[in-house]
């Protein structure tokens, strides 16, 4: 079997929010074709166009060579291999950032094409059964641009959620900071307000973890605020600091009152070395498609376990990274949690039409996959209605 053809499209929903900190608002699919009619499906959490160009460009010299030519004429059912063939080729470039990021997309898409020649679910491939199902919980995001209303609609979303039959939620508490896209500039103790009427809302036997989107600048400041938080059993508290304050994260893992958690936009398993090693990140948060895809997922889950981590993978898109993250949860037995934005819990159009057979819940649980490959196919109609080609 050869690769004949790899074809990238970029979509994008036609309401963008560009004040919105949500990746759900666009996409890169990529399509690896063979010569013997099966297709592989891809995609990654990075701008489309920039990942676009990174698949596409050129070959230029032997440090600098197109992911996309390297990629031709390659046998799909060697995604390891091929990995490192990418990796060596495209290294002055690459390494890091959004070269890895396609490169994720493209290894996603290897993987679906050899589960399907196999005639099995890709993660009868990656390893052994390590579960019998896979737990989502879910993501929440809320909306408001005053404090009452940002924080009754967490609210409304966690209740909502527990009677999906969520076994878990995360929250979103960013009401200042970098990325909050509320509007909002309240002070931390409004977050602790937040927090606490999510818990009271949810009741204790809810798994609440608590996103705040790097919102401190500071370790002595976020320690002021999570050591109020003791008494709410939080999981974890994810992306406190910038994520390059590797100091800042290992303090916290000495002195907060609960389990730190980051890795959302980490590259390759040498970032996740550093993160695990100084910054001794509790749970570490690989997104299969910006770590560099199935294959380097799978390095950095077997480097957690080493290290006595645990994995929760982050997931912010549509239903074939959901695919992609499930395979990888079901061979990972350290892998309690995987993230899951279902349709009627987000208002992305793009999120809720991209994929019709998406990975469904079952009383608070997702069966394993049983398909061949990632088990999901691509609503073209859906993908023609969001594409954008300029």
């Amino acid at each position: 079997m050869k690769i004949t053809d790899v074809e990238c499209h970029t979509l994008l929903v036609p309401d963008l929010r560009k004040d919105q900190t949500s990746s759900a608002q666009d996409d890169i699919v990529v399509f690896v074709h063979t010569d013997e009619g099966i297709t592989g499906i891809g995609e990654t959490d990075v701008n489309p166009w920039i990942a676009k160009a990174c698949i596409e460009a050129r070959s230029t010299h032997t440090m600098g060579l197109g992911l996309k030519e390297m990629l031709l004429g390659e046998d799909p059912r060697e995604p390891e291999r091929i990995w490192e063939k990418l990796y060596v080729g495209s290294a002055m470039n690459g390494r890091r950032g959004a070269v890895i990021c396609a490169m994720g997309a493209l290894d996603m898409a290897l993987w679906d094409i050899k589960g399907k020649a196999a005639g099995k679910p890709c993660w009868q491939l990656l390893g052994d059964k390590a579960k019998p199902h896979i737990i989502p919980y879910a993501s929440l995001q809320p909306s408001g641009h005053r404090f009452e209303e940002y924080r009754d609609s967490l609210v409304a979303w966690a209740m909502r959620a527990k009677e999906l039959g969520f076994q878990a939620g995360k929250m979103e508490v960013t009401l200042s900071g970098p990325y909050n896209h509320s509007g909002l500039n309240e002070p931390d103790e409004k977050m602790t307000e937040v927090v606490a009427a999510c818990r009271a809302a949810v009741g204790p036997d809810f798994v609440m973890m608590v996103d705040v989107q790097y919102t401190w600048s500071d370790v002595d400041i976020a320690l002021r605020t999570l050591n109020d938080w003791k008494d709410f059993d939080i999981y974890f508290i994810e992306t406190p600091l910038a994520i390059d304050d590797l100091a800042g994260y290992a303090r916290l893992h000495d002195e907060a009152p609960m389990p730190v958690a980051a890795g959302e936009w980490q590259n390759t398993r040498f970032e996740f070395a550093d993160l695990m090693d100084i910054g001794r990140v509790d749970v570490a948060q690989p997104d299969v498609g910006r770590v560099g895809g199935l294959t380097e997922a799978k390095r950095v889950c077997e480097m957690a376990a080493q290290r006595g981590r645990q994995i929760v993978p982050h997931c912010w898109k549509t239903g074939i990274s959901i695919a992609a993250t499930a395979h990888l949860a079901a061979v990972t037995p350290h892998c309690p949690y995987i993230e899951f934005m279902p349709t009627n819990l987000c208002d992305s159009q793009l999120r809720k039409d991209l994929v019709d057979d998406e990975l469904q819940i079952i009383d608070g649980v997702i069966p394993l996959p049983e398909k061949s490959g990632l088990g999901i196919e691509v609503n073209m109609d859906a993908l023609r209605a969001f594409e954008v080609h300029s």
